[in-house]
Parts: structure tokens; sequence; C-alpha cells
């Protein structure tokens, strides 16, 4: 626990009457005036000691407290709901604060970037996207790709004539700009040798694009998980891709002047994600449990998901995550995705913990 400051204030009372002052010779008058102030400078002292004392405890304070904000289906609301990281920091006197659900990583990383999350699981698309933008916002901990994951997917309807990503061509595709989504289609498109001008893209959110491809505004929809199995179980889409062909970083991204101000307990909460992680990875059935609990879904979709979606293993990036990063980051500058060129070394948050793992 952190010690108590004491304040100290100093109490020294000089009186100077008027009458004192006409009676006395100029070199006492000399003296007095010597006297006042000196008092003068010893309140003006303790006052600025006790008010740098308050601000330093209010600061220490605020240095306690690491708010968490989150998507649904993410490895923070699991967290959440298990409680073992607010726990294991509260022993280390960190609070934890808790921001969200946020429908997608671009309002999540707004609320990062207007002080009301320190950190907030996301893709490393929107990730780039947003500190390209300038926002600031920096790289904690890395889940890195897996090849054989199925967490996202280009869907269309069950009875869509829509069969493989060729039939694509002049159809209307949903994805979020800037974001997973873009940068699914116009990965599978590349491998397919289609100009990406030749598939119309319709900018939505995860929440406005489903009942779109639903009810037929647009043929097909670029996505993640879970949105992918709520829309398979629930609402008959199938897939027309089912691997990644450039499979993709999930990153914890902190808000960059928390990792500067407060990088003890940032890097504390990053690793206690990274518990939970590991947790879960040998809990599927408690991470399928936790699923149905925050998404109130089903427990098959809830099953469905932990599987697509594979480990949760975050650790904190190498040099060969940020080389690979950084190779994403140039690509999606030359498709003029991103306005700004990115140096991802610069963008990893100055914890100390680039070699670690």
């Amino acid at each position: 626990m952190l010690n108590s400051l004491k304040e100290h204030r100093f109490h020294y009372k000089q009186k100077c009457s008027a009458s004192k002052i006409f009676a006395v010779a100029a070199s006492f008058l000399g003296f007095i005036a010597s006297s006042c102030s000196q008092q003068t400078a010893i309140n003006a002292t303790a006052n600025s000691d006790s008010s740098s004392n308050t601000v330093t405890t209010k600061t220490t304070e605020k240095n306690n407290v690491i708010r968490l904000g989150y998507q649904k289906g993410g490895i923070i609301p699991i967290a959440r709901q298990r409680g073992e990281l607010e726990r294991q920091l509260a022993t280390q006197n960190i609070k934890v604060e808790w921001s969200g659900p946020f429908d997608r990583c671009a309002t999540l990383l707004s609320s990062l970037n207007g002080n009301r999350a320190d950190i907030g699981g996301c893709g490393d698309i929107p990730t780039i996207s947003g500190i390209a933008a300038r926002q600031p916002l920096c790289i904690g901990s890395v889940q890195r790709p897996s090849p054989d994951s199925l967490s996202s997917a280009i869907l269309v309807r069950g009875d869509s004539p829509i069969r493989k990503p060729t039939d694509l061509v002049g159809k209307k595709v949903a994805v979020n700009q800037g974001g997973a989504g873009e940068y699914l289609l116009l990965k599978v498109l590349e491998k397919e040798n289609i100009p990406s001008y030749k598939v119309q893209r319709v900018y939505l959110s995860p929440n406005d694009a489903a009942p779109a491809l639903y009810q037929g505004s647009v043929d097909a929809w670029a996505v993640w998980e879970p949105y992918i199995s709520i829309a398979e179980l629930e609402h008959q889409a199938r897939r027309v891709t089912t691997k990644h062909p450039a499979p993709t970083y999930g990153i914890m991204v902190v808000r960059g002047d928390a990792a500067k101000e407060n990088p003890v307990a940032v890097k504390a909460a990053l690793t206690a994600l990274s518990e939970d992680g590991e947790w879960l990875n040998q809990h599927t059935n408690a991470a399928s449990d936790f699923l149905v609990k925050e998404l109130k879904v089903s427990d098959t979709v809830a099953k469905q998901v932990t599987k697509n979606r594979g480990p949760e293993s975050y650790v904190f990036p190498n040099a060969e995550d940020i080389a690979k990063l950084q190779k994403t980051a140039d690509w999606l500058l030359e498709q003029k995705i991103i306005p700004q060129r990115v140096d991802v070394a610069t963008a990893v948050c100055p914890l100390e913990t680039t070699a670690a793992r």
C-alpha cells in the first residue's frame, strides 16, 4: 500500500500594530519589516509544500486506476466476468474500471482518444488506421496471427447465388471503413486477382451491416467473430471464404498518455490480461459460458465462436512482430486506406517490454 503523505502547515503570527510602528525608531522599523517579510515567506513555503503534497497524492491516486474498454466477445469482457484480473491488480493497489461495450474498434478507439479508457482490445488494421489519423495511441501487447483461424469471413445470405469470391464482381459488400472488414475484402480480391474497383464497398458498422445483409441492401458482408457465428447459426448466412488470406494481429491498444504517466499499472494490466487468455485457452468450456452471459446467445453459438477464434494468447511485441505490422501498415498506405505512413516501432508503448517473449 502507498504510505499516506502528511501535510505540513506552519503557523506563525506576527502582529504589527500602527501604534508600535509610530513609537519605535527607524532601525526597529527595519527589523519589524524584515520579520513580517520572513513570516510571509514561511507561510508561502508552507502553502506551497501543502499544495504540492495534495497534488502528489491526487496524482498517485489517479495512477492507481486503470480503465479497460471493451467490445463484445473479446478477452477484456471475459476477464471482467471472471474477476481474477481485478483481484490480481488489487494486490498491487491498482483499481480497475470498465468502459463499454463498444460495437466496433472505431468507437473503442474514440473512447481511448477521448480519455474515457486507458486500454482496449482491437485488430491491427483499425489500430494502425487510428495511429495514422494521429490519435494518441500506442501498441501495448499483441495476439499473433493464426493461419488456421476461422474468425474472419465474407458472408452472404443462405439463398444468395454468390458461391465464391469471383462472384462478388459487380456486387455490394458491407465493410467497416479502415478496419478489419475492408482489409479482408481487399486481400481476398487481391488473392483472386480481382481489381478492387469491380466490387462496391459499402461502409457500415457491424450493427448496421447485419440487417443490411439479411434484408438484401448489400450482397455480402466482410466481418469477424462473434458476428459470423450469430449470422450463420441464427440467420442462415453462409461463408464464401474460410481462412483469411492475410491473417491479422490482435492488439491491446493503450492511450498514449496512460503509457507515459502510468506505465506500471498499464504493464500490470496487460500482463494480467495475457494470463486470463492463457487460463481460457485451458478452459474452453468456461470461455463459452462467459460468452453466453456476455452476448446473450445460445450455447451453440458461443461454442462455435470460441472454436473459430482459437487461442487467446497476448504477448509483448518483439522485433519480428513489429516488422510484420510495419509491412501491413505500408500496404495500407499503398492502398490509400490510411493518409500517412505509420512507424510501428515508435508506435509501441514505452513499457520496456519489446524484448519479452
